[in-house]
């Protein structure tokens, strides 16, 4: 069987304030395979970018353990940790950083041409993924020239242009009116399912929550499933009745 793209397990973390320490994670456990997407919903300040910050190794729990493709990520070896952010991780935030400077298409050769690809196969790859994205016209526009949810899929096509094995988005489509955020969610959802990566997508909206596999309620420190009623429902199956969503 194969090992699950991502395992924490009794994760801990805690902030100091002075002499005072302020705990964030709590024992958490969570497992994602391969073509699974993962909500992350919760409160504001409830850890949820730390979290994700942990999963993508640019944090050092407290305490507990972090497996990456069956790899245990040991502290303090920034070289190993460096290494699997390369090549395995994947990173999407509410704020697309997308280089003003260069077109869609360069945006994206960009992280293969810095994971050493020759330019003709970071082209080629870039043009995959832009057709992919529904942006094959748009390959020589700037972001200027592109509207919110062009430029988060264009966003996305970079994070994943390296085949790496685990998405992680931090409110992805914050910035978008909520028709476009439910197109970009489907899209990234259709991605992970073709490509056998997983996503573990934290978010404040519940229509977008409701458009993963699962979902998981960050609170105090720990883990819940999400909504508490049962699975998620996909949206090709139909909308579920409305539950309560995050605050």
């Amino acid at each position: 069987m194969a090992e699950p793209v991502l395992r924490l397990s009794q994760v801990s973390h805690s902030y100091w304030q002075g002499r005072a320490e302020v705990p964030v994670l709590a024992d958490v456990d969570l497992v994602l395979e391969a073509g699974e997407t993962v909500a992350l919903v919760g409160p504001s300040g409830a850890g949820k970018s730390t979290l994700l910050h942990i999963a993508g190794l640019l944090e050092t729990p407290s305490a507990g353990e972090v497996a990456l493709a069956g790899q245990v990520v040991r502290a303090g070896r920034d070289g190993t940790r460096t290494r699997l952010r390369r090549t395995h991780l994947g990173f999407v935030y509410q704020n697309h950083h997308l280089m003003p400077e260069f077109s869609a298409l360069e945006n994206i050769m960009v992280p293969l041409r810095l994971a050493g690809h020759d330019p003709r196969a970071a082209r080629g790859r870039a043009t995959e993924l832009l057709d992919r994205v529904g942006l094959a016209a748009r390959g020589s526009h700037r972001p200027a020239a592109l509207s919110g949810g062009e430029q988060q899929r264009v966003a996305i096509a970079r994070a994943i242009a390296n085949r790496p094995k685990l998405l992680l988005a931090d409110e992805p489509t914050g910035n978008l009116d909520t028709g476009t955020a439910a197109d970009v969610t489907d899209m990234l959802v259709e991605l992970v399912r073709a490509t056998g990566l997983a996503a573990l997508l934290a978010t404040h909206n519940p229509e977008v929550a409701r458009r993963m596999h699962r979902g998981v309620r960050l609170e105090s420190g720990h883990l819940h499933p999400w909504p508490p009623e049962g699975p998620l429902v996909s949206p090709a199956a139909g909308a579920p009745d409305p539950v309560e969503g995050p605050s």
